[in-house]
């Protein structure tokens, strides 16, 4: 009889939740219901947030199962002709118009480089070809910022935010024909130069809530009465304000004369102001941190401007907010990637050559094991850094406004180029902390916390933005059960609901399952896409198994904690943390396929993916260790993890490998730090390193044979005095030839003015260097006062057959 009962029970509730009709008759309206009790309310400023933009990788990955071969069929991105020759000849020539250390003396670009700027359309490069912009793509806008950010980060903010979420932006995509006939050709040529003022003392990361006020009115404009609004605002931290001529401006609408709506408070508007308006104050400076790209306030009281000057017309009245999240993806997902990479391409490649070629102990610092540690997390982090930016831009050049991936690589690789730059000025030592025109690295350690902190601070892009938006937005089912729960025709919320939460289910059961199956050796059988090269399969099969384990522990947290997810930061941080090593993993096996399985690159790609997966496993591990339910975390741990942890750090063996290949010069490394701008000048310190690096094979050849030859020569000096002695010692015995006489003296020059450190004069902050650089090479006169060219001799050696008998010598180029 019990048997029959229970048979009859089972029965009854597989009818219940099997027969669609009758579980949507008797279950899902229950269920509806409990969900709009305990749903957390969401403001309109939340929705607007959580619905810009678009989901791409970063919907695979909170899937638990990534579809790798659609990624990988994804072609690689590519420049035009067009662009290619920009890249390589306009922007070069802009980076030679333009020295760090000279724009800290002029607290700005040179003239010279502003005009340059302006008449070659680098102030347009997102503006179409109809209005005279040059209509690049997301990849080249991406390439121009990083180019440039490898010579000076003020000549790269000066670029990129024009390009990037502002006055050109907004129009392409809500201003009026009329807007955009007459403002984006003058933005193309440079004939305005925009700024976009969105933050207030009062409203920083919290930009919904800017105070600034805009009041709905009649006012005279042009000599007749106009509708318009009243304006008061007070902003800071804008860049380009100080040299705008064209304001963007964000303020919060008010309208209590309803001369517009019903609506008192129809929300945040943009517009478009003249900086040369009556009553718009701007011009001053802010200095963040030495860095000399024009940023400052601005502000006005009861300014009146007319309807007209709103981005969109009356139309968009109330739309800002909405519109600036829609538009703020692709510009993040760019600007700062792109200069954090380009800043690291030339800490990469000035601190790689320099510990080849400095020498300590009698060995070159490069080969001690604590400076190979450093070296190894900046070549690594650089690959997989460029990896992350690259596959980036690609998503957006597909047409995609990526909102989750923007905030992931924002956080992500400016987070490790802060890294990368910390490594490298301890590898430079005290030549790192001298400012001057010889440290190549200064300027980076200084203005890296810039980056860390603009277009979202990092603190809040990582405890609440990653997962926080990424959980809805990205969930293959959360927005939809959202969207049921707030439908107000009841029987198609039923249905919604219904189709939405029981695909939910089911997709919770498979990834637990999945989950234990993986733990439990599946891994090891999981699908590699057959595109896939084969040396790299166990990391696609790590990355989907870790894809699986962060999908299990998604839902887990948020059927635990709810609505009070959003509030406990350091899980959802952490669970942010998971996602966003999985995205960075995806693109080093992305980068590695598209740049054609180069072996040599094969030490870059096992170390940052090693350290990627060992992070996200960490951030899996951090959120079951604090998980609230701590039985279930301890059951989730066993069935995810039920042999223990799989991933380990890199090992010393694969970082020797990196720093190998970072310090030897070719075609490898170049690979590495492509379109790294590197002077033509001597005098540039990362010019010198290079050209020391070039001869470094030649200069080790020659001391080997010495060696080998057991002569008393063998023990070649450092300094340059000692080494003169030393070579007409060595000419003499007829041990090295002219060539490698020049060849040795050479080197001792480009390294002995490396590694030179600025001093000045006692009343002199930013001035030229009283003894730069500290050598023979013609650069103090008779007078002894520095060089009004401030340029270092390049020297170029003499084949011995242009010389005299006997001859050693090295002729200036």
């Amino acid at each position: 009889m019990l048997k029959i009962a229970l048979l009859v029970a089972l029965l009854g509730l597989l009818v219940l939740f099997a027969v669609g009709p009758v579980r949507r008759a008797l279950v899902t309206p229950r269920l509806l219901a409990l969900f709009k009790r305990i749903l957390p309310s969401m403001s309109e400023t939340e929705r607007d947030a959580l619905e810009a933009g678009t989901t791409w990788w970063d919907a695979d990955l909170f899937s638990g199962r990534p579809d790798w071969s659609k990624l990988l069929a994804y072609a690689p991105p590519a420049l035009s002709a067009e662009e290619r020759h920009f890249l390589d000849h306009d922007v070069e020539r802009l980076c030679e118009l333009v020295n760090d250390w000279e724009t800290q003396q002029l607290l700005d670009l040179p003239p010279q480089a502003w005009a340059y700027m302006k008449s070659q359309g680098f102030l347009g490069m997102i503006i179409p070809k109809q209005y005279g912009g040059k209509q690049f793509s997301a990849y080249m806008h991406s390439q121009v910022v990083m180019k440039l950010s490898t010579r000076c980060s003020a000549l790269a903010v000066s670029v990129m935010v024009p390009n990037s979420l502002g006055p050109a932006e907004l129009l392409l995509h809500y201003g009026t024909e009329a807007q955009k006939d007459y403002y984006l050709p003058r933005l193309a040529a440079g004939t305005e130069i925009p700024c976009f003022a969105l933050t207030s003392p009062y409203a920083g990361s919290d930009a919904a809530a800017i105070p600034d006020l805009g009041v709905v009115c009649m006012g005279m404009h042009e000599g007749r009465s106009t509708l318009g609004f009243r304006l008061t605002w007070n902003k800071r931290y804008i860049t380009l304000a100080p040299v705008a001529t064209l304001l963007g401006l964000a303020f919060q609408t008010s309208d209590p004369e309803h001369l517009l709506s019903d609506n008192d408070a129809p929300g945040i508007t943009c517009a478009l102001i003249p900086a040369s308006h009556d009553g718009v104050v701007i011009g001053r400076r802010h200095h963040p941190l030495n860095a000399v790209f024009q940023n400052g306030p601005t502000s006005g009281n009861g300014v009146f401007i007319p309807m007209e000057w709103v981005i969109g017309g009356q139309a968009q009245v109330g739309k800002g907010w909405r519109m600036l999240m829609e538009c703020l993806a692709a510009g993040r997902a760019i600007s700062l990637p792109s200069s954090s990479v380009g800043m690291g391409k030339m800490a990469v490649r000035g601190t790689s050559a320099y510990a080849a070629v400095r020498r300590q102990f009698n060995m070159p610092i490069g080969k001690f094991e604590g400076v190979q540690e450093a070296l190894a997390r900046m070549g690594a982090n650089l690959y997989l850094m460029d990896a992350a930016r690259t596959l980036s831009a690609l998503g957006v050049d597909l047409g995609e406004k990526p909102a989750v991936i923007s905030a992931i690589v924002k956080y992500h690789v400016t987070e490790r180029g802060r890294a990368l730059v910390n490594d490298g000025m301890d590898i430079l030592g005290g030549k790192g902390i001298c400012s001057g025109p010889n440290n190549f690295l200064a300027s980076a350690y200084q203005q890296i916390p810039i980056a860390i902190t603009v277009e979202g601070a990092n603190i809040l892009t990582r405890s609440l933005i990653i997962f926080g938006q990424g959980a809805i937005r990205a969930h293959p089912y959360v927005l939809r059960e959202m969207a049921a729960v707030g439908e107000s025709d009841q029987a198609k919320a039923v249905r919604d609901f219904d189709s939405a939460f029981f695909g939910h289910v089911g997709f919770v059961l498979g990834n637990l399952a999945r989950g234990l199956w993986y733990g439990l050796g599946g891994a090891r059988l999981a699908a590699v896409p057959s595109a896939a090269a084969p040396e790299l399969a166990p990391y696609y099969r790590a990355v989907t198994r870790l894809s699986t384990a962060f999908a299990v522990m998604t839902d887990m947290s948020m059927f635990v904690l709810g609505g009070e997810l959003k509030r406990r930061e350091r899980l959802s941080a952490r669970l942010g943390d998971v996602v966003s090593q999985l995205y960075l993993a995806s693109s080093v096996l992305k980068r590695y396929e598209d740049d054609g399985r180069p072996p040599a690159d094969l030490p870059y790609v096992h170390w940052s993916l090693q350290d990627a997966l060992l992070r996200a496993q960490q951030g899996l591990t951090g959120v079951l260790d604090n998980f609230p339910a701590r039985g279930l975390a301890v059951l989730l741990r066993t069935l995810l993890f039920p042999f223990g942890l799989p991933h380990r750090p890199p090992a010393d063996e694969l970082g020797t490998a990196v720093t190998h290949a970072m310090q030897t010069a070719g075609g490898d490394r170049e690979r590495l730090l492509a379109d790294c701008y590197v002077a033509s000048d001597a005098a540039d310190p990362v010019a010198r390193a290079e050209q020391a690096l070039l001869l470094l094979p030649h200069v080790v050849a020659i001391e080997k044979r010495l060696k080998d030859g057991n002569t008393s020569l063998r023990h070649m000096p450092q300094s340059l005095p000692a080494m003169r002695a030393w070579l007409s010692t060595a000419k003499d015995a007829s041990a090295i030839s002219c060539q490698e006489h020049n060849t040795l003296l050479e080197f001792t020059r480009l390294v002995d003015g490396l590694i030179q450190v600025d001093d000045f004069a006692p009343a002199a902050t930013h001035a030229t260097p009283a003894s730069y650089p500290r050598d023979d090479a013609g650069v103090v006169d008779a007078s002894g006062s520095p060089s009004t060219s401030g340029t270092r001799a390049a020297y170029t050696t003499m084949t011995e057959s242009q010389m005299a008998p006997g001859q050693c010598a090295l002729t200036p180029k």
